[in-house]
């Protein structure tokens, strides 16, 4: 477990519900990778994720999928790609991810608390 934070440390993680609208391979990535554009409502806007979620995820099963970000995070450049947020999921033993997402659809934007 990692160290035990405060209420107001959490408080400043900016959570949010997505829509991916677009998933492209990252070609110049070292491990497989996807770039995802992910629609977080009016107040956001549309942003970009380079993620190593290839072993469950694809184009296919990806787009108009709602996903769960932290949307507050500098950006980072990962292989050529701009990251703009951090799509969250949980992480096995092999290193495959399972994103999280709603059990049922709800407005992007959305934040988690």
């Amino acid at each position: 477990m990692k160290e035990q934070i405060t209420f107001n440390d959490f408080d400043k993680v900016d959570i949010r519900l997505g829509t991916v609208i677009s998933v492209e391979k990252n070609e110049k990535a070292r491990k497989p990778s996807l770039v995802l554009k992910v629609d977080f409502g009016s107040e956001i806007g549309v942003k970009q994720s380079s993620a190593q979620i290839t072993h469950f995820y694809n184009r296919d099963n990806l787009v108009g999928k709602q996903v769960i970000g932290v949307c507050n995070f500098p950006e980072k450049n990962i292989a050529g790609v701009i990251s703009q947020v951090l799509i969250l999921g949980s992480i096995d033993k092999e290193g495959k991810v399972t994103l999280l997402h709603p059990s049922q659809k709800a407005e992007d934007g959305l934040p988690i608390a």
